[in-house]
């Protein structure tokens, strides 16, 4: 089943090939500088094929991972948001490996361009992060995952084998009261007529930049107070409270909304797209002088209000859309003085004759 061959290369020195050929298997070589390292790879393979860990998959010998990608970015793609994102990576990975049949993207080679992605560089020049690089993972993994379920072109995904690269810590970023007003005063001025209802959702609510961008009118209940939230990054459907300020802003927004769309802020050149706020965004930071900040800290700064309102981690998760505690416990810390208000009302009340 397994053969090695002996050559001399032009060097002059005396190099092996180990091929593996097996009736049902797609047929394995590699080249080695010691005969001894050709013999452990041949044993390797030999016992992988025995342990079942070589897959015999027709489909897996047929299809390349440009067919995979292609089918992914056709019917999933489509129901997922940040669609452009997500294509880009789609067409990294298929620039990449799209010509190799599914049966060679093993784990090691994942593996080798996870590393390359890590030392690699976005378009517009910067080093790309290890959180990105997990985003670059999590699609072909995703892909591949329905590849063994759904489609049957694998029997396994080989990205659950690869270790992803560990994020840094998330940015704790919030709006102090001071860069507050100033913010919202430069949104309020800002020529763009939706800036400053955005922000505000974002710091009333704690919605994502996308969950905010997609909403639509049947979405928005003003008797009820509450926003209805479709497009969320988990795919499941929340409902947010709707109050104070940003109602007013929704209200007065529904009043002179554009009749020939559903959507709460499209697009003046295409009203099915929501409309594009960078621009107005980087504005009012620039005049509002607020330093450091993204868009996604408005998030941040709703959590931490929150939290410091003596919210409860529980309430933090359902309000922000979190399927565990672990995400909000990064503002545990900012519950302490309520915590400690908590306690103390308790000791008054059953410890004051102690």
């Amino acid at each position: 089943m397994g053969t090695i061959e002996k050559r001399q290369g032009k060097d002059g020195k005396a190099h092996y090939r180990a091929k593996v050929r097996l009736k049902g298997h797609p047929h394995e070589s590699k080249t080695f500088s010691r005969r001894t390292d050709a013999k452990r790879w041949v044993r390797s393979i030999e016992a992988a094929i025995d342990e079942g860990r070589r897959t015999t998959h027709s489909e897996a010998q047929r299809r390349t991972l440009a067919q995979l990608l292609d089918k992914y970015e056709a019917q999933v793609l489509p129901e997922k948001r940040s669609q452009q994102t997500q294509r880009q990576m789609l067409s990294w990975w298929r620039d990449e490996l799209g010509d190799q049949k599914l049966v060679y993207i093993t784990p090691a080679v994942i593996a080798d361009h996870r590393d390359k992605l890590l030392h690699g560089y976005t378009s517009p020049g910067s080093k790309r992060s290890p959180s990105t690089v997990v985003r670059y993972m999590a699609i072909i993994s995703h892909a591949f995952t329905l590849a063994v379920k759904e489609w049957g072109w694998v029997d396994e995904n080989p990205v659950l084998k690869v270790t992803k690269p560990k994020e840094p810590r998330g940015r704790d970023r919030y709006l102090t009261s001071d860069e507050r007003d100033a913010l919202l005063k430069a949104c309020r001025t800002s020529p763009n007529p939706y800036l400053y209802t955005v922000v505000l959702l974002a710091i009333s609510t704690g919605m994502r930049r996308g969950e905010i961008m997609t909403l639509r009118w049947n979405d928005i209940d003003l008797k009820g107070d509450a926003i209805t939230v479709r497009e969320t990054k988990n795919d499941e459907i929340r409902r947010v409270p709707l109050v104070g300020p940003a109602k007013q802003a929704v209200t007065h927004l529904a009043k002179v909304r554009q009749i020939n769309t559903n959507l709460l802020f499209p697009s003046a050149k295409r009203a099915d797209t929501p409309v594009d706020l960078r621009h107005p965004w980087e504005q009012a930071l620039e005049y509002s002088g607020v330093q450091d900040f993204r868009f996604h800290d408005l998030r941040h700064t709703a959590a931490s209000y929150l939290a410091m309102n003596g919210a409860s981690l529980l309430e933090l998760s359902r309000i922000l859309g979190h399927k565990s505690l672990e995400m909000v416990k990064r503002y545990a810390h900012l519950s302490d003085p309520h915590l400690h208000d908590v306690v103390k009302s308790m000791a008054d009340q059953f410890l004051a004759d102690a």
